[in-house]
C-alpha cells in the first residue's frame, strides 16, 4: 500500500507542469482593457457633484439581468479571499506564485469593467450594490467543502471558473444590450482559460496521485456551492437564475461537471486503488441522483412558468 503524498510532495512534483501551463496560458490570453467595454458617454453626475441620484426608472436592464449582474459582480468582488485561498493552498514560489499573481491580476478586471458598466449606465441602485459588497467582502469566502490542501481547491476552482463562465455567458444573453453581451463574453473567455489551467492541473493530480485526487474530486461535487452563496440574497437572486436559464441545474450537470470529467477520463481509468474506487463509486451515485433532481426541477420550472404565462394572458390590456 502506498503513502499518500503530502502538500509539498505533489507541488514539488507538479510544478514543471504548472510552469507549462501557464507558458501556455499566456501565449493564449488577450490583452484587453476595461475601459473599452464601457459606454462613457452615458454617463452623468450624481446628486454628491450636482447631479441625480439613481432612479429605478434609469435602469434599462430588466430584473432577471439586475440579479445576474449583482451576483455576478459581487461574486468577483470576492477576489481577495479567492487569492488568499489559492496562495495558501498552491504556493506563492516559482511558477506556482507567478499563476497566483497572473491570475488574480486577470481576474481583477473582471469586477472593475462589470461596477464601471453598471454605475456609468446606471443598470443597477449603486448605494445597494456598495452595500451588499461591503457585507459579502467581510464575511469572505470559506474553504471548499472538504478541508483544504493543493488537491480539492484545484478541483474546486476547475468546476466554479466553468460554472462561473456559463453564469456570464448567459447573463450577457438576457441584458439586452450588445455593449453588455460583449462585456461578458470577454470575461467569459477569460473564465475559460483560468478553468482550462485548473483542469489540467488537476488531471495531472489525478496522474500522480489517483486516489488521493479522486476522492478531493467525489467530496467537491458532492457538496458543491457556487462561491458567491454568501451574499445577501444569493437564493431569491440564485433561484431566478435558475429558473430564466442563466445558471440551472441541467447546466451544472451537462455543461460544467460531465465535461470534465469526460476530459479526465473518470469512469474509464484503470489506476484506481480501493479508495479510489469507493470514491468514483460514490460519484457515480450522485450524479445518478442528480440527473433526476434536474428532471424535477425542470418539471417544476414548467409548471411555474405556465402559471405566470396563464396569470399573464389573464390580465386586461
Amino acid at each position: 500500500m502506498t503513502r499518500d503524498l503530502t502538500q509539498l510532495e505533489i507541488l514539488t512534483e507538479l510544478e514543471p507542469v504548472a510552469e507549462q501551463n501557464l507558458n501556455r496560458h499566456l501565449s493564449m490570453a488577450k490583452d484587453w482593457h476595461p475601459h473599452d467595454y464601457v459606454p462613457w458617454d452615458e454617463g452623468r453626475n450624481f446628486a454628491a457633484l450636482g447631479g441625480a441620484d439613481w432612479a429605478p426608472e434609469q435602469s434599462k436592464l430588466n430584473e432577471v439581468a439586475k440579479a445576474a449582474m449583482i451576483t455576478n459582480l459581487l461574486t468577483e468582488d470576492n477576489l481577495p479571499s479567492y487569492h488568499r485561498l489559492i496562495a495558501e493552498h498552491f504556493s506563492q514560489d516559482g511558477a506556482w506564485g507567478s499563476w497566483v499573481g497572473r491570475w488574480t491580476a486577470e481576474e481583477n478586471r473582471h469586477g472593475i469593467v462589470m461596477r464601471d458598466y453598471l454605475v456609468v449606465t446606471r443598470g443597477i441602485d449603486p448605494v445597494a450594490l456598495e452595500q451588499a459588497r461591503m457585507i459579502h467582502m467581510t464575511r469572505g469566502v470559506p474553504s471548499p467543502e472538504g478541508g483544504t490542501g493543493f488537491l480539492v481547491n484545484v478541483a474546486y476552482v476547475t468546476f466554479q471558473e466553468l460554472a462561473t463562465r456559463v453564469s456570464h455567458r448567459n447573463t450577457g444573453r438576457v441584458c439586452d444590450d450588445a455593449i453588455a453581451d460583449r462585456m461578458l463574453q470577454r470575461i467569459a473567455a477569460d473564465e475559460n482559460l483560468h478553468m482550462i489551467f485548473y483542469r489540467n492541473m488537476c488531471g495531472a493530480g489525478l496522474d500522480l496521485v489517483p486516489d488521493q485526487a479522486m476522492a478531493a474530486i467525489t467530496t467537491i461535487l458532492t457538496n458543491f456551492v457556487m462561491p458567491g452563496y454568501r451574499m445577501p440574497n444569493f437564493r431569491r437572486n440564485g433561484a431566478l437564475m435558475a429558473k430564466h436559464g442563466i445558471y440551472d441545474l441541467r447546466q451544472h450537470l451537462e455543461e460544467v461537471v460531465q465535461p470534465v470529467l469526460k476530459k479526465w477520463n473518470i469512469f474509464e481509468r484503470t489506476d484506481f486503488g480501493p479508495r479510489g474506487e469507493q470514491a468514483r463509486e460514490q460519484l457515480g451515485a450522485f450524479l445518478a441522483n442528480l440527473e433526476k433532481d434536474v428532471l424535477r426541477f425542470e418539471e417544476q420550472r414548467d409548471r411555474l412558468l405556465a402559471r405566470a404565462a396563464a396569470r399573464g394572458a389573464m390580465q386586461p390590456v
